[in-house]
């Protein structure tokens, strides 16, 4: 492929932002003029790129009259969203940065104003678990009083990923089909990290049972048709929350994660993964704090680092690291009961291997389907090819659902 930067990381966050256009997130040219003001490597430039063309592009937003031009109003600030998003993406190494609310504030504020312009207005609702609050978004594909009890796909996002940038991923794919589509963010996701202070949790069946007992409580909703939706590190999460909430009829793992301690410290130099196994706990944290500091470290791995102790909500890297191993399906994958598609990216390079373990974890309840660098599909979590990636999952769903 034609890269769109030499370093690997903002490739692939370039090519992320750029994918999101297909499905109204962003537009071709906007994110091409903005790389073009990018320095390979340096994370502030990333920012500046991307924060500047977010202010130029909510001008013109701010600009239109958005009761005689609600769909162009829309487009506009869904761009705006994606980009201020984008802005923020490698900030999160000092969580005392502003920029890291500031940005997120602005970023939610266009895109409530872009929600609010569809056809049928997206909903934002908090619904209450036991120990902390889940933001989620409802989007309908009918009425909810025509009569029509649809099957409903439950999304939600992973390591890094906002809720709202999944309507941009599979949630226009799923209205378009006619699905019923809700979002939503658990601990150690964008606003519940930011607004909660809470990292991730192993537990995520504690946040996907109250998003299920609030989807069979809506009109125009199947309550045997509900299907969940993980994408990326929501792959694990997924699957790890259908081992313990029965009431889903089919689970989709974009793409599968069977132990992330392991797929962690793969994506480390042998010698750091060594050194974490000597579970010498002041080297490590002195190890990894400097490399995860250092500008001559890659910044996917800086950035792989930061933004894991941020999410995680924890200081101490060996602490992150023996946290990360909880997160396995091993001992729980038996008690998942519903159908799971798995997803698998040939050239996947967080996660690559993961998904043929939960595959063979799963046996005859798993579907792997592999998606090759041949049909343009083969990147983490198929980014680029969001019309193939859907294509698949929708079309599996299908049958499964009975839509």
């Amino acid at each position: 492929m034609l890269p769109l930067s030499t370093d690997e990381s903002f490739n692939f966050e370039i090519l992320r932002t750029l994918s999101l256009a297909r499905y109204q997130g962003s537009d071709i040219c906007d994110v091409l003029q903005a790389v073009s003001r990018i320095t390979a490597g340096d994370i502030e430039s990333f920012h500046d790129a991307f924060n500047n063309l977010a202010d130029r592009v909510v001008a013109q937003a701010d600009s239109l009259n958005a009761a005689e031009h609600p769909v162009s109003a829309r487009d506009y600030y869904f761009r705006v969203a994606t980009y201020y998003r984008a802005a923020d993406f490698y900030l999160h190494g000092n969580w005392d940065d502003p920029r890291i609310g500031t940005l997120w504030e602005k970023q939610t504020n266009a895109f409530n104003k872009a929600i609010a312009l569809l056809p049928i207005p997206g909903e934002r609702v908090v619904l209450k678990a036991e120990k902390f609050e889940i933001p989620a978004i409802f989007y309908r594909a009918g009425s909810g009083d025509d009569g029509v009890d649809r099957p409903t796909i439950l999304a939600f996002n992973g390591y890094d990923g906002a809720q709202e940038e999944l309507l941009h991923i599979c949630g226009f794919a799923a209205l378009d089909r006619g699905y019923n589509f809700i979002t939503f963010e658990g601990p150690g996701q964008p606003s519940v990290r930011r607004n909660q202070n809470l990292g991730f949790i192993v537990d995520w069946e504690s946040v996907v049972t109250p998003v299920v007992d609030y989807a069979i409580s809506q009109p125009g909703i199947d309550p045997k048709k509900l299907a969940l939706f993980g994408y990326s590190f929501g792959g694990f999460l997924a699957v790890r929350a259908a081992a313990f909430e029965h009431r889903l009829a089919a689970v989709a793992a974009v793409d599968g994660v069977f132990d992330f301690h392991q797929a962690l410290t793969n994506m480390f130099p042998q010698a750091l993964k060594d050194l974490i196994d000597t579970a010498n706990v002041e080297m490590v944290d002195k190890v990894v704090i400097e490399t995860s500091s250092s500008a001559d470290t890659p910044v996917s791995s800086r950035w792989g680092m930061q933004q894991g102790l941020w999410s995680f909500n924890i200081r101490s890297p060996s602490a992150f690291f023996e946290m990360s191993k909880g997160f396995t399906l091993k001992d729980v994958a038996s008690k998942v009961r519903c159908p799971v598609w798995v997803g698998e990216a040939e050239h996947d390079i967080f996660f690559k291997g993961q998904p043929q373990l939960v595959k063979e974890a799963l046996g005859d309840l798993a579907t792997l389907v592999r998606f090759t660098p041949e049909e343009a599909a083969a990147q983490h979590c198929h980014t680029g090819a969001l019309v193939t990636m859907n294509q698949r999952v929708f079309d599996w769903f299908k049958p499964v659902l009975k839509w």
